[in-house]
């Protein structure tokens, strides 16, 4: 995990085949090592360490071992795809697409874009900022800005690894359709008269953006050092995100959440929302809790409800933004987007089984 080892020497442009057989060769390992995490955990937890099966530390300590490598392995793999995906869409592209865009169909051409584009908490200013002086109408770029952090890679992978494809698209949707409609809707407010005077010195338009095309290798050797990266800066998260969901897995009794975070406790997901706005994590450290949760009987539509505010509305997002946008306008950003958030949350108690 350490971010300063040097990057892998890819070949050069005549020698494409090559990297690709290299891909090919690290997907066959990666394959092989998911396959025996299983197995593997099983006989450290309960073989070598000799923990009895079915108690708590044992039930622990097989959570541990089990969801660390495989967590681990679901990121680097997928997210060395998306990054091949993102190799595609810039930042500075992202704006020209969306520079004179409309609202409505701007508003869901950047919730979709905002999925696929490289984006974090202290990225939010200059990328605003962008957005505005490239003449991206406000309502679209806040649909942006609300997709790129609430609907990213690693919380989809964590999610597709813990609870299926099923829960991961329907958290992408959900998510996707709270920025289109927080996006229209915030721009229907005129928020303009709430953003600081400075942001609209100097705009122009977005014309005359030329990049040139990368090459394969060179989308491989990028791919490469953003899964490195990326991997680098969250898996201290995983790590404490699933020893917590451990202890939560082997030590609080079955049924325990189901009165607090249930679905009969109608109160439990703006609460849940409530709390997840001052705290600060990531999808990384957030999806393993919510997890060991679930298993414990709280509503996955709860627990999701609080990991989203964690993810889309974290304090730390609002205080850099507050550099650019005025006390109002950011409390009518958390106003919308918590309230499609809370509304997320009961419709996936509603819709999926118990």
């Amino acid at each position: 995990m350490n971010s300063s080892a040097p990057l892998p020497v890819l070949p050069d442009r005549p020698h494409t085949a090559r990297a690709f057989a290299l891909v090919a060769l690290a997907a066959v390992a990666w394959v092989f090592a998911y396959s025996v995490v299983q197995p593997l955990a099983d006989w450290l937890a309960y073989g070598l360490l000799g923990l009895a099966q079915g108690s708590p530390l044992g039930a622990s300590v097989a959570f541990f071992l089990y969801d660390v490598p495989k967590i681990l392995l679901l990121l680097s793999g997928m997210i060395f795809v998306i990054s091949v995906i993102q190799s595609f869409f810039s930042p500075e592209r992202t704006r020209a697409f969306l520079s004179g865009k409309r609202q409505g169909v701007g508003n869901v051409l950047a919730a979709a874009l905002g999925i696929v584009t490289p984006f974090c908490s202290c990225s939010a200013v200059p990328l605003f900022i962008g957005f505005v002086k490239a003449g991206i109408p406000l309502g679209v770029t806040f649909s942006f800005l609300i997709a790129a952090p609430l609907v990213n890679e690693v919380a989809l992978v964590l999610l597709f690894g813990m609870f299926g494809w099923q829960v991961a698209a329907l958290y992408a949707a959900t998510g996707v359709t709270i920025a289109i409609f927080a996006g229209a809707l915030i721009g229907r407010t005129r928020p303009e008269r709430f953003v600081e005077a400075f942001v609209f010195e100097g705009m122009a338009g977005a014309g005359g953006l030329v990049e040139e095309k990368p090459s394969w290798v060179e989308r491989l050797r990028a791919a490469w050092q953003s899964t490195r990266e990326i991997v680098g800066k969250v898996w201290l998260y995983v790590v404490i995100g699933i020893a917590v969901g451990a202890g939560i897995h082997g030590f609080v009794p079955e049924d325990a959440l189901a009165g607090i975070m249930g679905r009969d406790a109608w109160w439990s997901v703006p609460a849940a929302v409530l709390l997840g706005i001052p705290l600060y994590s990531n999808a990384a450290g957030v999806v393993p809790v919510v997890q060991a949760l679930v298993a414990k009987g709280a509503a996955l539509g709860t627990v999701l409800a609080f990991m989203m505010a964690v993810v889309g509305l974290s304090l730390p997002e609002m205080i850099i933004l507050r550099r650019v946008l005025k006390p109002r306008l950011i409390a009518t950003f958390i106003g919308v987007v918590g309230a499609g958030i809370i509304f997320t949350g009961y419709l996936f108690n509603l819709v999926l089984p118990r």
